[in-house]
């Protein structure tokens, strides 16, 4: 089985990596070769089969061509230009979210062999004024740049696979909490950092109130999600093949407490609060509640507690000083 892993050398991208080379498999089926394509080339990863990186732009047809000359069976999207820069920079979160994974979509068309495509789709395509819980049948109707740019895409995986030119599936990711690494320019980066720097003795700031409220993963289980999205049977989707992943929903002041049970005083006093009316005016509108009975009913799964995302960062993605 040939895999391709679009935006491979990103967070999540090089964490599915690493778990598929651990696994070896994926769908049953015994992994030949691992492809992690990003703007610039990721580095391998010692396999026992091919694991190669590729410096590919999804802006250019050409390119995607190029990357996917050799028929990959499935092929995570995940490559993407964030909220904050996509909402920020309109032109750059058209070619990429939009055209750019039109580009794939259309080049996986061209090879008549109907790839898998797993498709990093957000919550963001939410928004408005519609009543929570979301519900798997919950209108889209998103309030910002990127939020559109992922529901349009959505709409083309869909009819693409309704087709016959692709296997479709549409996961909407919660917020992915807590990221390894440096800040981004995604508007939910604060969601992350008041953690993750605060877990490493750095100081950071919360832009929104205690009370704010939003739905969370970790990246432990996110990964393990992408991996059962390849499992499901194509008829068990039906012709919606999007939909939203399980989470949890918390307050900041819930995850702040759950870090103090795990981590202690040190890391809550590291947080300062100052808010940020500009972003502000960004993730307030955001949907916190969610019911994914479609998920749950297909296999996919949420962590049991905040506290849990607090243990797996100290496991796998803490920095030592």
């Amino acid at each position: 089985m040939k895999v391709l892993i679009t935006g491979g050398g990103g967070f999540l991208g090089s964490k599915l990596a690493h778990a598929l080379v651990d696994s070896g498999q994926l769908r049953g089926e015994p992994i030949d070769e691992l492809v992690l394509a990003d703007l610039d080339e990721p580095a391998s990863i010692d396999a026992p089969f091919t694991v190669r990186g590729v410096a590919v732009d999804i802006t250019k047809r050409a390119q995607v061509d190029t990357m996917l000359a050799d028929k990959p069976d499935i092929i995570y999207h995940l490559a993407a230009v964030v909220s904050g820069q996509a909402e920020a920079e309109f032109d750059t979160g058209m070619r990429v979210n939009l055209f750019g994974t039109l580009h794939i979509l259309e080049a996986a068309r061209a090879l008549r062999t109907c790839p898998m495509i797993i498709f990093a789709s957000s919550i963001a395509v939410y928004g408005g004024n519609i009543p929570e819980p979301i519900e798997d049948w919950t209108e889209l109707n998103p309030q910002t740049s990127y939020g559109t740019q992922k529901a349009a895409s959505e709409l083309l995986l869909n009819d693409y696979s309704r087709k016959g030119f692709l296997d479709g599936r549409g996961l909407r990711l919660p917020t992915i909490s807590i990221r390894p690494g440096k800040p981004n320019k995604a508007a939910s980066s604060f969601m992350s950092s008041i953690f993750r720097e605060p877990l490493q003795g750095e100081q950071a700031v919360c832009p929104v109130p205690p009370d704010f409220t939003h739905w969370f993963l970790s990246p432990r289980r996110c990964i393990a999600n992408l991996i059962h999205a390849a499992d499901i049977d194509s008829a068990a989707l039906g012709p919606n093949r999007c939909f939203a992943l399980p989470g949890r929903t918390h307050t900041i002041r819930d995850m702040v407490e759950a870090m103090r049970r795990v981590a202690g005083d040190d890391p809550v006093n590291l947080i300062r609060w100052e808010p940020d009316l500009d972003l502000q005016k960004i993730v307030m509108g955001w949907k916190g509640r969610f019911n994914p009975a479609r998920a749950l009913q297909l296999g996919f799964l949420a962590d049991d507690s905040f506290e849990d995302n607090v243990r797996y960062f100290l496991e796998e993605d803490v920095q030592p000083k």
